[in-house]
């Protein structure tokens, strides 16, 4: 039985104990996440969840379209001095939810709290580590001095969304779970929030933008697929993201609903433990304890052609998937046509896992998200059932994103299944973000939890970022990726396609960014 004919059963449970759905006021709209907001505090997780959930309250100086581009928001414009000095132009006339003004002091508070959140699993420094000095010179305008010639701060700076100094002063992140200090800009003002629960929010009429289509959103927490499914088929939810792929089609043929897919800028893939001696979740068939065999590149390299990529993409993702060699997905600056994805070859992953010393393989843990991304539990199930074939004992431990992200972070595993976006469409963006070397102060690596050091990577990757040259740039960045590839400091699995699913009068702008926006969500006129 597949995915979906459950999914019917499960809505006609649904519909019967419901027999109309509940009745909500028609300026309202409820969408149903398969994956909530770690926090409020827009500073204390950057991954696309808890990014989505700040994007309704708070903005940055500068904000992506649904196509990523760059586009004006608290900043209305940005000019390169020349060097490493920039100037910024503040939006004038802009309220804070309680109707204060903002301004530059806002901006400076924001710079110097986005970093330091305490027990950020996926922390914002990277996006300051370019920044040297910023000065207001007047309310609305500010000196920017990076630390070399900076062609990506734009990109970054659209990454840090802008708190207000007298909220935040002082403020917890408790303080924003509670919306004590949760006051934006943004196109909705904060209600409540209940973690597992609902985070409730209401229009900004003032807002100094587009005004969003509803003037109350809900957006609940509905891990559980075929909850989420059975929600959309009853009428209970107007929007659902991560449309099972295996419903899609069934949906797109139902004229009571409508169907958004857009192709992802997120690759998913194997992070290593590739630093540590001892390794805490590999031990020797016999359960004794040996030497971490992800520091040899040639086990590294066994796992990945151990994995059949096709079959992942074609079984679990109902052909909902491409291939990856590499982080950057094929569209983005810095692309490298070169890397390609492994083949599946067992045979000679078994020889190279002989070649490396284990013949007999070793016992491994492999650690996954279970409400992430796309089939990400069967994703890891799968894999370690490959990584079986080749003489590898397999254990497999999948929990909730929460508290996946924040373990992975503390480096409490051996290897596991994560995914890396990169929404400045720029292979050095990945980079630096993943394959970099873990340096909290200068903000290089942050996502790096296996701890994958190369000094020629961190070398050529800085030299791109660096660079004013876009040709320079990206043949930088593809020299950086070859490195770091060819040695599977990481091991990639596939690119992923964001499916939603609403009902027909809607409309919605879908985000290759994974995010769920309810600003992109409005009635057909």
């Amino acid at each position: 039985m597949t995915l979906f004919k459950q999914l019917l059963g499960a809505a006609a449970i649904v519909l019967a104990a419901t027999t109309t759905p509940p009745v909500r006021a028609a300026d309202s709209a409820l969408i149903g996440v398969r994956t909530e907001t770690q926090s409020i505090d827009p500073h204390f997780s950057y991954v696309a969840p808890s990014k989505a959930a700040a994007h309704h309250i708070f903005d940055a100086l500068i904000m992506r379209d649904a196509d990523l581009q760059l586009t004006p928001a608290l900043a209305v414009s940005w000019t390169h001095k020349g060097g490493k000095a920039w100037e910024i132009k503040l939006r004038p006339n802009v309220k804070w939810h309680d109707g204060k003004p903002f301004t530059a002091q806002d901006v400076l508070f924001t710079f110097e709290r986005a970093g330091k959140v305490p027990n950020s699993p996926a922390p914002f420094g990277q996006f300051l580590s370019q920044i040297e000095k910023v000065v207001a010179s007047d309310d609305l305008t500010l000196q920017i001095t990076t630390r070399n010639e900076s062609p990506q701060l734009l990109y970054d700076l659209a990454e840090i969304p802008i708190v207000s100094r007298h909220a935040g002063l002082n403020a917890s992140t408790d303080d924003y779970n509670s919306g004590k200090a949760a006051i934006g800009t943004g196109p909705f003002r904060f209600v409540s929030w209940k973690p597992g629960g609902a985070l409730e929010l209401e229009r900004n009429d003032d807002y100094f933008g587009a005004k969003a289509g509803f003037k109350r959103l809900s957006v609940v927490s509905m891990p559980n697929d075929a909850s989420r499914m059975a929600a959309l088929l009853a009428g209970s939810v107007d929007l659902i993201d991560s449309v099972p792929p295996d419903a899609m089609q069934t949906l797109k043929k139902d004229a009571r609903f409508a169907v958004w897919q857009i192709e992802d800028v997120y690759a998913t893939y194997l992070h290593m433990d590739t630093s540590r001696e001892k390794t805490p979740f590999i031990r020797a068939k016999d359960g004794s304890e040996i030497r971490n065999p992800l520091l040899d590149p040639r086990v590294r390299q066994a796992l990945s052609l151990a994995i059949n990529r096709a079959a992942i993409i074609d079984r679990l993702l109902y052909g909902m998937g491409v291939p990856a060699g590499q982080l950057a997905a094929p569209r983005m600056h810095g692309f490298n046509p070169a890397l390609k994805p492994a083949p599946f070859d067992a045979r000679r992953a078994r020889a190279l896992l002989a070649e490396a010393g284990y013949p007999n393989g070793f016992q491994m843990t492999i650690h996954g998200p279970n409400n992430r991304y796309v089939a990400d539990a069967a994703i890891t199930q799968a894999v370690a059932q490959m990584f079986e074939q080749i003489g590898i004992s397999m254990k497999v431990e999948t929990m909730p994103s929460n508290v996946f992200f924040t373990r992975g972070s503390a480096q409490e595993f051996s290897i596991f299944f994560i995914a890396w976006g990169s929404a400045q469409g720029t292979a050095s963006h990945g980079l630096r973000g993943v394959l970099m070397t873990y340096d909290k102060a200068r903000g290089y690596g942050p996502s790096n939890r296996g701890r994958y050091s190369n000094a020629k990577v961190d070398e050529l990757t800085i030299a791109s970022i660096n660079t004013f040259k876009p040709d320079e740039a990206a043949r930088l960045a593809r020299e950086a990726a070859a490195i770091a590839f060819g040695e599977n400091g990481i091991i990639p699995l596939h690119y992923q396609v964001n499916v939603w699913a609403g009902k027909a009068g809607l409309t919605f702008v879908p985000r290759s960014d994974q995010m769920t926006l309810g600003q992109g969500l409005a009635p057909k006129n």
